[in-house]
């Protein structure tokens, strides 16, 4: 997802750097219409991502647990569009059809809900009541979920796009902090009305527009903390993590940053770091 975001944006980028101005009007909107070919971009995958979530058909679907001693078909009712629950959205139908269900992954988070364990809200033994669809697999970074993702992208590069042609402290802050309140805006009334819940399985808009804002807000911050007020060196830390990011990521995600720290014990195993 990260490396198709990043082509997507990049492309669109590096075709376009002799179509945009080199200083700017001196207007709060000139920034979005000099860089008007990649939010074209991010609402072009705007309106693919929507289109298809509320417009496509999903039909029932069938799928096979195999274990060591049987092997189980297991059909979901669906019949329906527009459904965001874990059963019947157009992000997983999507990639059932085109990477096959067999490649699909196994573990979902949504194994974690009360209908589907007891050990809710951590992962467990599926309930013998359970919906069919608890032990159905879904892909977190599907097809259709990573096409939004490059608005994602494009709220990302507009940032940049901020701090390359605006100089003054004052200037930067009043780009980034109005549009990322805006966006957490727009996510919370979506969310709290029930119209696009925050989902990251889904990477739903709303989901974008939260995370982006969070983002925003969270950069101002340390640029006032760091490039205003001048507290540098608390924060090298964070510099060295920021130039590793994908370490740092692969570190936690894959568990071998918690597998080291519990490598370390005093007497007993049970009493590590």
């Amino acid at each position: 997802r990260i490396a198709l975001v990043y082509f997507i944006v990049a492309v669109i980028e590096t075709l376009t750097t002799k179509r945009r101005p080199t200083v700017l009007e001196p207007s709060y909107s000139s920034i979005f219409t000099a860089y008007c070919w990649q939010w074209l971009g991010g609402f072009v995958a705007f309106v693919i991502y929507m289109t298809t979530t509320y417009s496509l058909y999903v039909p029932d679907w069938s799928f096979v647990v195999s274990t060591d001693s049987e092997t189980t078909q297991y059909t979901v009712k669906c019949g329906m569009r527009g459904h965001l629950g874990p059963a019947c959205n157009a992000v997983g139908y999507v990639d059932r059809e085109v990477w096959g269900i067999n490649h699909l992954y196994m573990y979902p988070v949504w194994q974690r809900l009360k209908t589907c364990t007891h050990s809710s809200p951590s992962s467990g033994e599926i309930r013998e009541d359970a919906p069919s669809w608890c032990r159905a697999p879904f892909e977190p970074e599907g097809l259709l979920s990573s096409i939004l993702a490059i608005l994602s992208g494009t709220i990302g590069i507009h940032y940049g796009h901020v701090l390359i042609h605006f100089k003054g402290h004052s200037e930067r802050l009043k780009q980034w902090v109005s549009i990322a309140l805006g966006l957490l805006i727009v996510a919370i009334i979506l969310h709290f009305t029930d119209a696009i819940p925050i989902n990251k399985q889904l990477y739903s808009f709303s989901y974008v527009c939260f995370t982006a804002g969070a983002a925003g807000i969270v950069f101002s911050i340390f640029y006032i903390l760091i490039d205003v007020w001048g507290w540098r060196t608390p924060f090298l830390f964070l510099e060295w993590i920021g130039m590793n990011a994908m370490l740092i990521y692969v570190l936690g995600a894959q568990g071998i940053l918690p597998a080291f720290v519990n490598g370390w014990y005093y007497k007993s195993t049970n009493n590590t770091l």
